[in-house]
């Protein structure tokens, strides 16, 4: 079987995005599966990982990016007025009206570039995976024009993004274009695939033209090979990952200026916003930001913690359906996790059964505040360990495990 997958997110690109289609890529072939990669030659994606290898067993092909850079508006907005903002929002409008997203001029380039491998190669499936939704469009005209199988892969919700303000009327709007592109995959794709039992069902709910497959994301156990713990002299909790939309740190701030004794990493895009707020609170060097690092390097700080915190906002209980790849990456660092997660959600569900983690909802504060205390002392007492996970949960968790789902799935089309 020869399978073409196609993904805005792979190598050189960074960030978390890029690791479910790259391990798609390099275990499929592993399987059995001859597995040909389509990626933009380079998009200005907002991080780059150069020592992010692309995997060696499969063919990556390049389509030209036809498209805006990757930016942050909301950065390059804030502490601007006057002329100077409006100059600002400007230069951000063109971008706002590209539906279903900003990246859908990719297509122009990938479609066809997608089409001449798929008939020079004798491609069997196309897999194409989302965010960004515009990506499933490639799909869908290269089902048309050649007669291939097409399986689309949901990593997030293509109607209702956790992290969107849906109230604002600019994200009402491009929600409306995804209802249109979550009603094509349903019509058209030949087998769906989705990263939470959520997503599943509300793609099931529109009556799909074939199967409807939950593969979750899994935990890359072998990726933390050679990364060491090493107990600090202060109490340290590290969070991962870039703060956008909903994500929102404020609660946990509050409650960290409570707790003497701690000390707080995040590693990643942090808003001016929330610093601004955050020093308004007196931490200090109780405090620290380190910008965007290579995932190698976000690893080693990950297992080199006393704890790590997992942010999923409520958002209007959007939050709830969230298993997002942080959750398995902690897992794998076998590292104490405080998650402020929904509590009737995914994330602490699985959280709570592999005793992992201590869960409190993402707005309590007092209940933030006596977690972290309990860890804290735990560890001053030294009967804070790690959270290694039996040979059954890594099986069952391991990133491994999760593409042999995907393989039974696309055998089906052989």
């Amino acid at each position: 079987m020869k399978v073409l997958l196609v993904t805005l997110y792979f190598p050189p690109a960074g960030g978390g995005g890029v690791q479910r289609p790259l391990k798609f890529a390099t275990h499929l072939p592993e399987l059995g599966i001859e597995t040909h990669v389509l990626a933009p030659d380079d998009p200005k994606w907002i991080h780059r990982d150069e020592d992010l290898a692309p995997p060696t067993l499969a063919w990556v092909h390049r389509a030209r990016y036809v498209g805006p850079v990757g930016r942050k508006p909301a950065e390059e907005l804030h502490g601007t007025t006057g002329l100077d903002r409006l100059q600002r929002q400007a230069a951000l409008l063109g971008r706002r009206f590209l539906v279903p997203d900003e990246n859908v001029s990719w297509n122009v380039t990938a479609i066809p570039t997608a089409i001449r491998i798929v008939r020079r190669e004798g491609i069997d499936v196309v897999i194409t995976t989302s965010p960004p939704s515009s990506v499933h469009l490639i799909g869908a005209a290269v089902k048309r024009a050649t007669g291939v199988r097409w399986v689309a892969d949901l990593r997030d919700s293509l109607v209702a993004h956790p992290h969107r303000r849906a109230e604002r009327l600019v994200v009402r709007a491009k929600e409306q274009t995804e209802h249109l592109v979550a009603k094509l995959v349903a019509s058209q794709a030949d087998a769906i695939v989705a990263v939470s039992e959520s997503i599943a069902e509300e793609m099931r709910a529109r009556s799909p033209r074939g199967p409807v497959v939950h593969v979750s994301n899994g935990s890359d156990f072998d990726d933390f090979a050679g990364l060491d713990y090493r107990r600090g002299e202060s109490f340290r909790i590290t969070h991962t990952g870039s703060f956008f939309g909903r994500r929102d740190p404020r609660p946990f701030l509050t409650a960290l200026a409570q707790v003497d004794g701690v000390v707080a990493r995040f590693v990643g895009d942090f808003r001016a916003a929330d610093l601004e707020w955050a020093e308004g609170l007196g931490l200090g060097d109780r405090l620290e930001l380190i910008p965007y690092v290579p995932r190698r390097r976000s690893l080693g700080l990950q297992r080199d913690s006393e704890a790590l915190l997992l942010l999923i906002p409520e958002a209007d209980g959007r939050g709830r359906g969230v298993l997002s790849g942080k959750v398995f990456e902690y897992l794998a660092a076998e590292r104490p996790i405080l998650a402020l997660v929904p509590t009737d959600g995914a994330a602490a569900r699985l959280l709570e059964e592999t005793g992992a983690s201590v869960v409190v909802a993402p707005e309590d504060v007092e209940g933030t505040v006596r977690a972290l205390t309990d860890l804290r002392d735990r560890w001053r007492a030294g009967a804070l360990d790690g959270t290694p996970l039996s040979d059954e949960w890594r099986r069952r968790l391991s990133r491994r495990s999760r593409v042999e789902e995907l393989a039974q799935l696309l055998e089906k089309f052989a």
